[in-house]
């Protein structure tokens, strides 16, 4: 069910499916107590309730769908095993129907395995239930019609399931699909809501910032140098966030715009987008391009951010414009290299 789990959608992990289990449980230690009348050992019925007890913890436990081969064995074995010690110790005749619970309770298990798509193995479960009802009636000399007459009884509520089972599989896979689907277009909606966000606060940051600046040179007269140097460093703001959206920092920005104030000329380029750094590792390479451009006085600071698939994934080039140019590199976890 390409990885959907029909446990989900039975509600087989909530707590009202573990209490159904541990009734079952009981009922099974309640069969075995109440039908110890003749036999030739008392341990034997008790073992059969621990295996029924382990194979019902496993129907509700085992991931996958439909359940993985060894879940599915051990299903499987779990009727003719818990059979088979009852049988090996009941009385000839019977001291009472019941006496054959194990037969019953096995169908239980055989059931479930039906809905959680191991529909052939359960029949193979119950198959072999019946040969060992079968076998210990011949081995007594009773007949094999005599095992048939109380074994075969429990095809009826297995075939029903078997029904139940391509009946509900289909619908649960196509409940999976309509969950998926509804899913994508959640992540779809809230995709779009994140990008219309963002854009309305860039929006809302650029008219504050450029607003005056355009008002100002609207009215005239013509800017001072005083209030080119604004201009100037919107402009460079501006462009930072076209070019190097994955710098885009508060620190950063403020750090940028400090040292073009003092005449450094800053340069930030992003050639890994779409794909995107670590957080972390963003945090180290844009504190250490912050502490950068808060050191230099002249010259120019470029800091980029290189392809993914590379050793090195960003550099800080510092050039006082003389002999001096230094480059550092930074490494895929955000550290220098070298």
């Amino acid at each position: 069910m390409n990885g959907q789990d029909i446990r989900d959608l039975l509600s087989m992990k909530s707590t009202a499916a573990y209490a159904v289990a541990v009734f079952f449980v009981l009922a099974c230690a309640v069969c075995a107590t109440a039908t110890l009348d003749g036999v030739s050992s008392v341990w034997p019925p008790y073992a059969a309730v621990l295996v029924f007890a382990g194979a019902v913890a496993l129907l509700l436990g085992a991931p996958g769908d439909p359940l993985s081969t060894r879940s599915t064995v051990l299903l499987t074995a779990s009727g003719p095993v818990a059979g088979a010690f009852v049988f090996a110790v009941l009385p000839v005749p019977l001291t009472g129907s019941l006496q054959t619970w194990p037969l019953g309770m096995s169908v239980v298990i055989y059931t479930f395995m039906c809905v959680r798509g191991r529909t052939p193995a359960a029949w193979v479960g119950l198959t072999l239930s019946m040969s060992v009802a079968i076998g210990w009636a011949v081995l007594t000399d009773q007949g094999v019609l005599y095992g048939l007459s109380f074994s075969a009884i429990n095809v009826a509520p297995l075939l029903m399931s078997t029904f139940f089972a391509f009946t509900i599989r289909p619908l649960a896979a196509a409940i999976f699909e309509l969950r998926e689907q509804s899913t994508v277009r959640i992540a779809s909606r809230a995709a779009a809501a994140a990008v219309l966000e963002e854009r309305d606060a860039r929006l809302a940051s650029l008219d504050a910032l450029a607003r005056p600046l355009l008002q100002r040179i609207a009215d005239g007269p013509d800017l001072t140098e005083e209030e080119i140097l604004p201009c100037v460093l919107l402009e460079a703001e501006l462009r930072d966030s076209l070019r190097a959206r994955g710098l885009v920092r508060p620190d950063l920005a403020r750090a940028a715009r400090s040292a073009r104030a003092r005449g450094v000329e800053v340069m930030m380029l992003d050639d890994r987008a779409p794909a995107e750094l670590n957080d972390d590792v963003r945090e180290r390479i844009v504190a250490a391009a912050s502490s950068t451009l808060d050191g230099a006085d002249g010259g120019s600071v470029t800091v980029r951010l290189l392809p993914p698939g590379r050793p090195v994934a960003a550099t800080i080039l510092l050039d006082d414009f003389g002999d001096g140019a230094q480059r550092v590199e930074y490494d895929d976890t955000g550290h220098h290299r070298g």
